[in-house]
């Protein structure tokens, strides 16, 4: 799926989505837009998202925020990656109420 306008304008707005693995339920994850992709913690203080790993294609589904009614489902591909400093303050900054501790950052990129 490419990047409409619909999904920019869902992600740009969401702070949190649900992440779809391949046999496994849906988690709730914090996730922060950035460069056309989107950054996911996982583990340390944040939840572990099973089945998520290098390579895997997952299933990103955006809620609204006023209404938390579906609003799109997206397929994107997980990257293992070490984040550079200024998008883990990124990060750190968008979890408002904590200081969050991550095992692993994914990078999860939308097809074209």
């Amino acid at each position: 799926m490419e990047i409409t306008r619909v999904l920019d304008a869902a992600l740009r707005k969401a702070a949190a989505v649900w992440i779809t693995s391949p046999g496994h339920e849906p988690r709730l994850v914090h996730a922060h837009w950035r460069a056309d992709a989107l950054w996911i913690i996982s583990g340390g203080t944040e939840p572990e998202v099973p089945g998520l790993t290098d390579g895997a294609e997952v299933t990103v589904t955006v809620r609204s925020p006023s209404t938390h009614s579906h609003l799109i489902d997206a397929s994107a591909v997980a990257h293992l990656t070490e984040p550079d400093g200024e998008t883990a303050l990124a990060l750190k900054t968008a979890r408002l109420n904590t200081t969050p501790e991550w095992d692993a950052v994914y990078r999860l990129e939308f097809g074209s």
